[in-house]
């Protein structure tokens, strides 16, 4: 399977502690780049998610929001923690006698201390378990963006790669003549320079121009990187590193037919090929 660095997914988990929110963006990158963004509460767990991405994702910028929102009165089994508030309202007194002018605590105060609602170790627990559930998930379902999104990559790569194989098909039985039709038009220059009576002198040169204008290495080596291409996306995973370079080895072959040409129809199959090429790297860029 083939996949894009490009994926989105986010996951909503309601737990008892309130409304977990896990947001993940990826779009490609040279290297594997996790950036994280979540409420204090998660940075305990942070390691923990992460590891979850490496292990999920090989390459790309992978940005990761994590939004919690508290919500303990909306449970119906709070209870308030009797010791830790008597002990709190005792504090409040005695700081209000050494300080009269010392605001009171507001109930919202009151409600945020630690261990007036409940046990807040396992709130916390609870909170961390569930980001991990969450961000697995999520990786999941971003997993399957980035494989449908793959998919169409790929199909556009052998679309672009049957293409030029065809083309590649109509132009080897044209090569000999176009390369024939040339050294005749060369003989025929070379006997007006150096005159009818230096056949062999000739001879050599067109043999020796006819060696540098041979465009069948070039068309032979092309379609042994269109093998590999196809090859390499059969196989599936990370493939992204080695389809850059096989893009790069096919516009070097495309860049040298255009050099070695001797007919118009090669030199326009090269521009052909070229854009064709240029468009599979554009989209190679987005692979994994």
């Amino acid at each position: 399977m083939v996949c894009s660095m490009t994926g989105y997914a986010t996951i909503a988990r309601e737990i008892a502690q309130g409304t977990l929110t896990l947001e993940l963006r990826s779009v490609n990158g040279r290297y594997l780049d996790v950036q994280f963004r979540m409420a204090e509460e998660l940075r305990a767990v942070e390691p923990a998610l992460r590891e979850l991405v490496t292990g999920a994702v090989a390459r790309g910028k992978v940005d990761c929001r994590i939004n919690y929102v508290a919500a303990p009165l909306a449970r119906g089994d709070v209870e308030l923690g009797a010791e830790v508030l008597a002990r709190l309202a005792q504090l409040s007194r005695a700081v209000r006698a050494a300080i009269p002018d010392a605001q009171p605590l507001r109930v919202s105060d009151v409600l945020h201390w630690p261990g007036v609602l409940g046990d807040e170790a396992a709130s916390a627990e609870a909170l961390r378990t569930s980001a991990v559930e969450a961000m697995r998930a999520a990786l999941e379902e971003l997993g399957a963006a980035r494989a449908r999104e793959g998919g169409r990559l790929a199909a556009m790569i052998r679309e672009r790669v049957a293409r030029i194989r065809a083309r590649l098909g109509e132009l080897e039985p044209l090569v000999p003549q176009a390369i024939a039709a040339y050294e005749e038009k060369l003989a025929a220059k070379l006997r007006e320079v150096l005159g009818a009576g230096d056949e062999d002198r000739i001879r050599q040169e067109i043999a020796v121009f006819g060696v540098r204008i041979d465009v069948a290495e070039e068309l032979s080596r092309l379609a042994t990187h269109l093998d590999e291409v196809e090859r390499v996306l059969a196989a599936g995973g990370a493939v992204g590193k080695r389809l850059d370079f096989l893009m790069q080895e096919l516009n070097r072959e495309a860049n040298t037919l255009g050099s070695k040409s001797v007919s118009r129809e090669l030199s326009a199959a090269a521009l052909e090929f070229k854009l064709a090429i240029e468009q599979m790297r554009e989209q190679v860029q987005n692979l994994e």
